[in-house]
């Protein structure tokens, strides 16, 4: 019965992903490149500078989110300082405000520090969005260390810096993995942020690039294409899984479980 519930659900979010795939290939007149061809060489279609974008912004936001959770999840699972639970938990809490309600907000906060239309105040919208879930995860994977590799590096004459390097951090690798694999994918597959906080075209996304393909054809849908554009744009994500994949399931085991 697992077995059949397993497979059931497999075929269920596969499908659709199998689906696009194979219709990105599809042509009138078989199989071939030529969906690609129109997704790269129409003039409202997708551009290196698209790519560049949302590379970069894949990269800020994977980095910063790292580094801001590391730091914060050490703090929260391996010391003690007054108000620590309550710190934690309104760090939670922010998970329960729909970020579309405070996009507008926010794009007023980036004019006012001069980041409006920039991919870096874009990375800098979806690390704050990030950190609740991500430094709850490295809070967790930190706890789960055993106290005396700690004590150990302290005898030794680390301090609580060295001992995050040099010990910690090989430590808690699947952990940042996890971390790092869910920042990735909320970026690189993010829409309604960079819709928002993004004017300027050669500032677009691949996802805007995909959807301007949509809008700006005068009511003529190049369905194909847009096929095209959502399967490039999965390939990536699918690689990094597969990838990741051992170390993602022990980081996800390890943190979320037992949070």
């Amino acid at each position: 019965m697992k077995k059949l519930t397993a497979a059931a659900l497999a075929i269920l979010f596969l499908f659709p992903l199998l689906w696009s795939a194979w219709a990105s290939f599809r042509t009138p007149t078989g199989f071939g490149l030529e969906n690609y061809s129109r997704l790269f060489t129409s003039d409202n279609g997708i551009r290196f500078e698209h790519v560049f974008n949302s590379v970069a912004v894949s990269v800020l936001t994977v980095g910063g989110t790292l580094v801001i959770a590391t730091l914060g999840g050490y703090a929260f699972g391996r010391f003690q300082f007054p108000g620590k639970n309550a710190l934690f938990l309104l760090t939670l809490a922010i998970l329960m405000v729909p970020y579309a309600t405070i996009l507008i907000a926010l794009y007023v906060l980036l004019g006012w520090i001069g980041l409006e239309d920039s991919l870096v105040g874009l990375s800098a919208v979806l690390i704050m969005f990030q950190l609740p879930f991500s430094i709850f995860m490295m809070r967790n994977s930190f706890e789960a260390i055993p106290k005396e590799l700690e004590e150990q590096a302290l005898i030794d004459g680390c301090s609580s810096f060295g001992i995050l390097t040099r010990v910690m951090l090989h430590a808690v690798r699947p952990g940042l993995v996890t971390v790092g694999l869910f920042a990735f994918l909320t970026s690189w597959s993010e829409f309604f942020a960079p819709l928002i906080l993004l004017n300027s075209t050669d500032k677009f996304t691949m996802m805007l690039a995909v959807v301007n393909m949509r809008t700006a054809s005068f009511g003529a849908i190049d369905y194909a294409a847009l096929e095209a554009g959502v399967t490039f744009m999965a390939v990536p994500c699918l690689l990094l899984f597969l990838f990741l994949q051992r170390s993602y399931v022990r980081g996800f085991m390890s943190g979320a479980l037992r949070g």
